[in-house]
């Protein structure tokens, strides 16, 4: 039986995960974010089953024995669907489907489900079909062999191409139009990307694991309206808000999808489009969640994703949110230089967002003028202008009637004023 990753189902199907621990060095997944992935999808868990093996079987990645446990307990459970929290090949999924007589689906294609259902935008489900198509295409081999035959009767018989080569043909297809849509996406990205460096406006980009309240931050920084909710993956689609900050200037401000472990490689390519606002950003926040369990974990592989897809030389500063949940004060963390490096905040509560302007206007500042300007009565007009500009932060008056402004302001407005007056 195959799997029709377009198919939308309802909510609330009863689910049996599966979980195993193999052999292979590498860190065991967390069954909470298992569980909460499958909520996500609009699952309804109704029993994990675990394990431990010494490397997958070929044929059901799972032994014998625990085939037979996962259906007694999906018999007794009476559960629709069966999730692997593993990469399964075409041929295990189809054994697998043939021995529990239900839908077997692993971890890519619950996480492909709800970004099927999280995307919002046109940019966002043109991705989201990218990326399953492009895991389809690896499942049509020998999967839908009631269609392999030739076509034939009256009014059908064709050049001689079979159902599978027809529907490969129109899969390949379907993908390079997709791709070229997404190009197209990509230059007008570009473009906008092109004007926003010609104003020399810096971009700062949200990044971390799913869940950590990049979105909230988002909102309560630049007072617009995100999808957020205390789920995985509640942004998909990029948004990009400018916003200013005193004795900074505008800064874009870029939301992102959340990333997390051991994302499919589909997605990483599918999702360049909606990556690009990290690789080119000037700064990186990084969310963190400080109250979640596995925070170190979830900090090395955000530092992994990034090094996927070249983000990682990106300068950053860590944002430990959700501070409120361990009863802790907003502070700033910074280096032996001085500079900042983390600062600890709730954006639920809005306690630390004034610990975070000041903290990114000190991190902005290469491209800041500060200093002081000794005027003349004469120059008036540039200390009206100054004024005017947010950018005097103190002023000394001299006996001949002089005085003298201390001033902070983006280099390229103090420029302009000099060449103005």
């Amino acid at each position: 039986m195959a799997t029709d990753l377009f198919e939308r189902h309802e909510g609330g199907e009863r689910v049996v995960m599966v979980q195993l621990t193999i052999d292979d060095g590498e860190a065991p997944e967390d069954p909470h974010e298992f569980e909460e992935l499958v909520r996500s999808a609009g699952g309804d868990p109704v029993a994990l089953i675990t394990g431990h093996r010494r490397s997958p079987s070929a044929k059901f990645y799972a032994g014998t024995g625990k085939v037979e446990e996962i259906l007694a307990v999906k018999e007794a459970e009476e559960a629709e669907l069966v999730v692997f929290n593993h990469p399964l090949t075409p041929s295990q999924e189809r054994n697998l489907e043939r021995e529990l007589k239900c839908r077997v689906i692993a971890r890519t294609g619950l996480i492909l489900d709800i970004f099927a259902q999280r995307a919002r935008t046109h940019e966002g489900k043109l991705q989201v079909e990218l990326a399953q198509l492009k895991h389809m295409s690896t499942r049509l081999i020998r999967g839908w062999t009631h269609l392999e035959r030739q076509k034939g009767g009256i009014g059908l018989r064709g050049p001689g191409e079979t159902q599978l080569e027809t529907d490969r043909r129109l899969l390949r297809a379907r993908i390079r139009a997709i791709e070229g849509r997404l190009d197209k996406v990509r230059s007008q990205r570009a473009q906008s990307r092109r004007s926003r460096q010609r104003a020399e406006i810096p971009l700062v980009s949200l990044v971390g694991y799913t869940n950590a309240g990049k979105s909230t931050l988002f909102n309560r920084f630049t007072h617009a309206t995100v999808y957020a909710a205390d789920q995985l993956f509640a942004t998909l689609d990029p948004t990009v808000r400018r916003v200013d900050i005193e004795h900074l200037g505008p800064v874009m401000l870029a939301d992102t999808v959340g990333f997390i472990a051991h994302l499919p490689h589909t997605l990483v390519e599918a999702f360049k489009a909606t990556l690009e606002e990290t690789l080119n950003a000037t700064l990186l926040l990084h969310v963190v969640d400080v109250a979640a369990d596995h925070r170190e974990h979830f900090e090395s592989e955000v530092q992994s994703v990034l090094e996927d897809i070249g983000a990682s030389k990106i300068p950053q500063l860590t944002i430990y949110n959700k501070v409120d949940l361990l009863d802790q004060p907003a502070r700033i963390v910074r280096n032996g230089d001085g500079l900042p490096t983390a600062v600890y905040l709730s954006a639920r509560d809005d306690l630390g967002m004034d610990l975070l302007a000041e903290a990114l206007r000190e991190r902005l500042q290469e491209n800041i003028f500060k200093g002081d300007v000794p005027l003349t009565p004469a120059d008036g007009r540039l200390r009206a202008s100054l004024y005017a500009a947010g950018a005097v932060e103190e002023e000394l008056f001299n006996e001949d009637g002089g005085s003298t402004l201390s001033i902070c302001l983006p280099q390229k407005d103090w420029e302009r004023l000099q060449h103005r007056h």
